[in-house]
């Protein structure tokens, strides 16, 4: 497949930005594959200078893409955060190798730690925590590690559908976060809608959970795209949002856009700019290119890449 080369795609004019968004935006992530980040001819003309950009891991991609991909990336000028994801993983020696290829031969500082949704383990990890434990991240001198978070459930992790099991997990990645030397963060899952999604952050810091959270947002797709994506990762009770937008004959022909549910959190964090809602990331499902068109046009300028280089 042709490389995309933004040079001759028309990025979408600029929209009035509220300052309440702007805000939220500023600081933005996003993710690529190694696969869909070799259809892409120049990052530093879709994403602002410093961006931090995971690497997905899917199961079969081979550790020597991963680093490829990671080495090109923090050669632009990214910030990078590859997966480590534990069932993938198969004892302390291969995580060992992977944290020394990715420092030796792309400078990565970072890392996402989660279990993968495998559903047999390779070896000895079932989840993130098992990895954090045995010291190698911060004995490697990682500045950042970041976990995943679900507030709508994960049933590879709890079979229930339920966030009890999950809770208790980030409760232990919070007491771990004040014995490592590394900053930690939660970013989640995407959702559709903004309640659920404030009402589990709420619960998290009267827990005395206070990690401070990278909100998951679907990016502009066909909304076909976007509920093939939500069933298969378990998006709960905010897929109602899809699926009535599906029954709208006016709006099923249109690309779903994340408009509304950043509107609404930007407005949350506006009035309640103690909650550890801070960021947002971005899964680009309906292209890399096309993520980067909209956050250039409703983002602000902090969204917008020197396009003059």
């Amino acid at each position: 497949m042709a490389l995309l080369n933004f040079r001759k795609r028309k990025a979408a004019p600029a929209m009035p930005v509220s300052p309440q968004v702007e805000t939220l935006m500023r600081g933005f992530s996003t993710e690529v594959m190694p696969r869909t980040a070799d259809k892409v001819a120049d990052f530093r003309e879709l994403l602002p200078a410093g961006t931090r950009v995971y690497i997905a891991h899917i199961d079969g991609t081979p550790i020597e893409d991963m680093v490829r991909t990671a080495k090109r990336l923090t050669a632009d000028g990214f910030a990078v955060m590859p997966h480590f994801p534990a069932r993938l993983i198969a004892d302390r020696a291969m995580l060992a190798d992977w944290i020394a290829r990715y420092q030796g031969e792309a400078d990565v500082k970072q890392a996402l730690v989660l279990a993968g949704g495998m559903a047999n383990p390779a070896g000895d990890f079932q989840n993130s925590m098992q990895l954090m434990d045995t010291g190698l991240f911060d004995k490697a001198g990682f500045t950042r590690l970041h976990v995943a978070g679900h507030p709508e459930g994960n049933r590879d992790i709890d079979p229930s559908g339920g966030t009890e099991t999950l809770n208790d997990a980030l409760k232990w990645k919070q007491e771990f976060s004040e014995r490592s030397d590394a900053e930690m963060a939660i970013v989640t899952q995407f959702a559709f809608e903004a309640a659920p999604l404030i009402a589990w952050a709420e619960a998290l810091q009267h827990a005395g959970i206070t990690l401070p959270i990278h909100v998951g947002i679907a990016g502009p797709a066909r909304l076909q795209t976007l509920i093939k994506y939500a069933v298969s990762c378990g998006v709960g009770a905010s897929l109602k949002v899809l699926q009535k937008r599906a029954l709208d004959v006016t709006k099923l022909v249109l690309p779903y856009e994340p408009t509304e549910i950043i509107a609404d959190l930007a407005a949350y964090k506006a009035a309640n700019p103690d909650s550890n809602i801070v960021k947002l990331h971005f899964f680009p499902l309906g292209g890399i290119a096309d993520n980067a068109s909209w956050t250039m046009a409703h983002g602000g300028s902090s969204a917008r890449p020197d396009l003059g280089r």
